[in-house]
């Protein structure tokens, strides 16, 4: 082994948390859920590292924001005065880069033992909301009001708003590019989605624990209604969960000398992270991710390993087009599977912390059977990236180490094309979605176009466009490519699409 001991990260405790209360009022918040999970996390390196926590860093929660911030609060519940305190907003990068971040701390000298932690109750605040409206109360939506969405804009006068409206636009381009038809698509999502509940329902940790068929995944039905073309609830993170899990990362030579077993260590590799623009809108291609192609090579190529080299991945999944581009960008096959947890439909979605569910699932994987995993993360609307290694043999590699990729991705990414709001004229789909009401009913569809001089607009396609819509979700002609012309009516605020 290479290396001072105290400068190289490992792993020495994980701990998951599902509650599933018999009445909403005896659920526990995000603070209990965090704190539970910790304390698994303690029990399970040995007991006593948490009294002895010098930096605790926590993934925001939307579910509960009258506890934000949550940090503070957390650390008073479990009787600890970390020098450091961390708490991020709820993109699912968080956990995987806050990993990274405390592996550099335990390496510069800054801490000796750092908690990494998350938690959601939005199953049990949607209850207590439900219940709070039927006695006459508004019922927010936790998912759409939460702080960090924009909800008002060009996009989301068209109906962009969360992430199951936009990831589809990922979806339907990726298809295109890949030279799929739309059974051919749909088909790797079953494939691929079949292949996470199978896993889940081996992990005690997931939410939901049954194995469900590729075919039953992708077919529409009422317990599987259509949510945004082509995802259907299967394919879509399930965020209706009372979710926590967190770790404690500390250094080789602190595990040694608190006695931690050999085998009970796991080594955290080199990490890279690069994000696109924060605004989706100002993206150069849906077909492809500049920042995760480069994110997941460099990750590769700061480990010293290839895909023949992996044991296992974590390939974020809140929806089929982020595993989709990563194993093409990584070359694992449709085959394997790209999940130790269970994915965000099955292993259950928490919003900004699965991935602290995927490190504690890597973790018991590779104790149980040693080698390497990947774990890739993705947060925001396909914006933020951050993959980093897990070993159960130490990779020989040193410490503080710089992940920030974001130059590189910024070379790697194509012209982007200026936004054109008033456009009117003709157009080429560029991708699009068909956004269904909770009765399986499209309520619209949105198509972003490319107009003759390569700026990028937005066009509705109302509910009443029958003949619009079915050419858009048939599957007998690629509407990706197709020509129309965009019209602005009086009586409308909208643009409206209208098929050559």
């Amino acid at each position: 082994m290479t290396g001072d001991p105290a400068t190289i990260p490992v792993i020495v405790g994980v701990g998951q948390i599902n509650d599933r209360p018999g009445k909403p009022e005896q659920g526990l918040d995000p603070i209990g859920l965090m704190a539970g999970a910790l304390r698994k996390a303690d029990t399970d390196a040995g007991k006593a590292w948490l009294a002895d926590c010098d930096s605790l860093s926590v993934v925001g929660q939307i579910a509960w924001p009258h506890l934000n911030p949550i940090a503070g609060k957390l650390a008073d519940a479990l009787d600890i005065d970390p020098a450091h305190v961390i708490e991020t907003p709820p993109h699912g990068d968080s956990p995987t880069r806050l990993m990274s971040e405390a592996a550099n701390r335990i390496a510069r000298g800054e801490a000796k033992i750092c908690a990494i932690v998350g938690g959601e109750a939005l199953r049990t605040a949607g209850q207590l909301q439900a219940a709070r409206a039927a006695a006459g109360a508004d019922k927010p939506n936790a998912l759409r009001d939460a702080t960090h969405r924009v909800r008002t804009g060009y996009p989301q006068s068209y109906g962009l708003v969360v992430p199951t409206d936009v990831y589809p636009l990922y979806e339907n381009a990726g298809r295109a590019a890949y030279g799929q038809s739309l059974a051919e698509g749909q088909a790797e999502s079953g494939e691929i989605w079949s292949r996470f509940s199978q896993v889940a329902a081996g992990n005690d940790a997931a939410w939901i624990r049954n194995a469900v068929s590729a075919e039953a995944i992708i077919a529409p039905d009422e317990s599987n209604r259509p949510i945004a073309f082509p995802y259907t609830k299967l394919q879509v993170a399930n965020a209706s969960v009372n979710q926590g899990a967190g770790f404690i990362v500390t250094s080789l030579g602190e595990a040694q000398r608190r006695g931690v077993p050999s085998e009970r260590l796991v080594f955290v590799g080199h990490g890279a992270a690069a994000e696109e623009d924060k605004d989706f809108l100002r993206r150069d291609s849906y077909g492809r991710s500049p920042s995760l192609e480069v994110t997941i090579t460099e990750a590769m190529k700061a480990n010293g390993v290839g895909a023949q080299d992996l044991d296992f991945v974590e390939l974020y999944s809140c929806f089929p087009c982020v595993p989709k581009m990563a194993r093409r960008v990584l070359g694992w096959p449709v085959d394997k599977p790209a999940t130790v947890f269970g994915g965000l439909t099955f292993g259950g979605g928490p919003i900004g912390n699965y991935m602290s569910h995927a490190v504690a699932s890597m973790v018991e994987v590779l104790r149980r059977e040693g080698g390497k995993g990947l774990l890739f993360a993705n947060g925001g609307y396909a914006t933020h990236n951050h993959a980093v290694l897990l070993s159960s043999e130490p990779p020989g590699l040193a410490f503080p180490q710089d992940f920030d990729r974001q130059a590189m991705a910024d070379v790697a990414r194509g012209p982007v094309p200026d936004i054109a709001e008033d456009y009117q004229g003709p157009a080429t789909v560029e991708s699009y979605t068909v956004h269904y009401g909770r009765d399986g009913a499209p309520r619209s569809g949105v198509i972003v176009a490319r107009t003759p001089d390569g700026a990028r607009t937005l066009a509705s396609v109302p509910a009443e466009d029958a003949i619009t819509l079915a050419m858009l979700t048939g599957g007998e002609v690629e509407p990706v490519g197709k020509t129309g012309v965009i019209r602005r009516l009086a009586d409308t605020e909208l643009a409206l699409w209208q098929a050559s």
